[in-house]
């Protein structure tokens, strides 16, 4: 099954950049969403008549359902909805910063049950369609290092089980992504090593929305966190991973 019509969140880079380049190679046409126009810009000018850009930012929530329906509209129909903005700031393991955390609340949580609570809406009435979200292995614990981003994560996550047993009964595939380290700017901080380049993380995201359900991208990641979700918490602490 090929995708003809295709909304992607967090367009401009990473991931998501990468994911609007897959789809549109393959024929796909695209909203690409973001707040940066330059590179939305630059993504429809590689892509003439597949590539739709559409600057916005994804805490300004109160205007999500008009533009989900001018780009439907834009599109001529819908198959797919990936959300795939967040924001990861560095946070000190002393540091508790409100403003930070806020915003990756309303980037990784908020931002994403507005543009998916639409994508449930017309999937449901249309009885077709897939719901993907990017997700993270940080939610599967709470760990030290990012509190508030291993938060979001783990909120999305019940989110998209929700949506799941929602929408299946009618047609619809909702589909959680569970990547591991991704070479992309929101963790060039990290000095990542061995970490999954965008493109082919891109690349599995797709073949893996096919399928319903929660996908890690490795095999060795499932069975790492399969593991750690079960070390108990006495001992979770005192390995500080």
């Amino acid at each position: 099954m090929q995708y003809r019509h295709a909304i992607v969140v967090g367009a401009s880079s990473g991931v998501g950049q990468a994911l609007v380049e897959r789809l549109a190679m393959d024929g796909c046409k695209v909203a690409a969403i973001a707040r940066r126009g330059d590179r939305l810009e630059a993504l429809a000018t590689r892509f003439p008549n597949q590539v739709l850009p559409y600057v916005h930012d994804v805490a300004d929530v109160e205007t999500v359902p008009d533009l989900f329906q001018r780009v439907t509209g834009d599109l001529g129909g819908l198959d797919l909805v990936i959300y795939a903005s967040g924001i990861m700031p560095e946070v000190g393991l002393t540091e508790y910063d409100f403003a930070k955390d806020r915003a990756m609340v309303q980037v990784n949580l908020l931002g994403a049950i507005a543009w998916l609570d639409q994508a449930a809406i017309r999937f449901q009435n249309t009885k077709h369609g897939a719901i993907v979200g990017i997700g993270s292995v940080a939610g599967d614990r709470g760990r030290c290092g990012q509190p508030v981003y291993n938060t979001t994560k783990a909120a999305l996550a019940t989110y998209l089980e929700a949506l799941r047993n929602r929408l299946s009964r009618y047609g619809v595939r909702v589909v959680t992504i569970k990547p591991g380290p991704i070479q992309t700017e929101m963790t060039a901080h990290l000095h990542l090593r061995n970490a999954m380049n965008a493109d082919t993380a891109a690349e599995m995201i797709l073949r893996k929305s096919r399928f319903t359900g929660e996908h890690y991208l490795k095999f060795s990641h499932w069975l790492m966190f399969a593991i750690i979700k079960r070390i108990p918490s006495p001992i979770f602490r005192r390995l500080r991973i």
